[in-house]
């Protein structure tokens, strides 16, 4: 029988759709955001949904749920609390784990890890996790819970068929070290194919969506890697929105809010093609608003990053 799997801050289910096309059984999923309730139901209809609040739940109640051993637990808590683009991130690191109420959701995670027992966990966050000393008290939450190694994973999406750029660190209680894809997957090649969304088509989330009115007389000015708005982060960098994406290269990071403006065409980018460079395949369907559509691409584990994790844990487990 193939390993099942729980999959907490489901989100869309990127997470899961890396674990599925690995040969896992999705068992059981929660998220207090009810599109991507309806996302993860349509694609994983066989999991059990539920749309909670993650700290009003405990193992006990997942255990009861599903009746049975659980082989894997992967987690995506929030990340606002230890990214450096944040405004609001608290300057004391303990405080971002310990105090700020989206920092404490990666120590529910934790405990509900704890109840339940996997054989194998995995809960993925921003490097900023790992500034110092906040590995040092994750590691004793998850020794206090049963678990005495723990292995903060840094890995790159783009080494995975990920046609986008993102880091991302990976705690668990395995060494995970995939082998790297021999070349990256750019712009062009992820998205050239698509048929341009202002005509009909048939495919799953490619439709037209109008820019902002403020920047429909500039688009046409911006040259490749150039940007409609620019803001500054909490790090004091600028950062650039509404991005003319470079065909022949990678894309930017795609984050929760992030917007990009097609190669070629003096269009936003639809959320399908935007899926694609987070390496979702085009039966993976998004629903919701389309803003809560592009929130759920960005915000999510790219899939072709989760396949390339979730064959490493198969080959433990099978």
């Amino acid at each position: 029988m193939a390993p099942n799997l729980i999959d907490l801050f489901c989100g869309a289910g990127g997470f899961t759709r890396g674990f599925y096309m690995a040969g896992f059984r999705p068992a059981l999923a929660i998220d207090n955001d009810p599109d991507c309730i309806e996302s993860y139901s349509i694609n994983f209809p066989q999991a059990i949904t539920l749309e909670k609040d993650i700290r009003r739940i405990n193992g006990r109640d997942l255990i009861e749920i599903l009746g049975r051993d659980i082989d894997v637990v992967i987690a995506s808590p929030p990340c606002e609390a230890f990214t450096t683009v944040s405004r609001n991130i608290m300057k004391d690191p303990l405080d971002r784990l310990y105090t700020d109420p989206r920092g404490r959701l990666t120590l529910k995670a934790i405990e509900l890890i704890g109840d339940i027992k996997p054989e194998i966990f995995v809960i993925e966050n921003v490097p900023g996790i790992t500034i110092d000393p906040i590995p040092k008290f994750i590691e004793k939450e998850l020794e206090r819970v049963g678990y005495e190694k723990v292995y903060f994973n840094l890995l790159k999406a783009e080494d995975y068929r990920t046609p986008s750029v993102r880091r991302r660190v990976f705690i668990s209680n395995i060494k995970i070290q995939p082998e790297r894809s021999r070349r990256n997957v750019r712009v062009w090649e992820a998205i050239g194919d698509l048929p341009d969304p202002r005509y009909p088509n048939d495919i799953e989330n490619h439709f037209y969506v109008p820019l902002p009115h403020r920047f429909r007389r500039k688009i046409y000015r911006v040259k490749w890697g150039g940007a409609l708005d620019y803001f500054l982060g909490g790090n004091l960098r600028e950062y650039k929105q509404y991005i003319r994406l470079h065909p022949n290269r990678l894309a930017p990071t795609i984050m929760g809010k992030s917007r990009f403006i097609h190669p070629y065409e003096d269009r936003q980018i639809t959320v399908r093609e935007q899926a694609r460079l987070m390496g979702y395949p085009d039966e993976h369907i998004f629903r919701g608003g389309i803003e809560k559509m592009y929130n759920q691409v960005g915000e999510s584990v790219p899939p072709t990053l989760a396949y390339a994790i979730a064959r490493e844990i198969y080959r433990i487990l099978v």
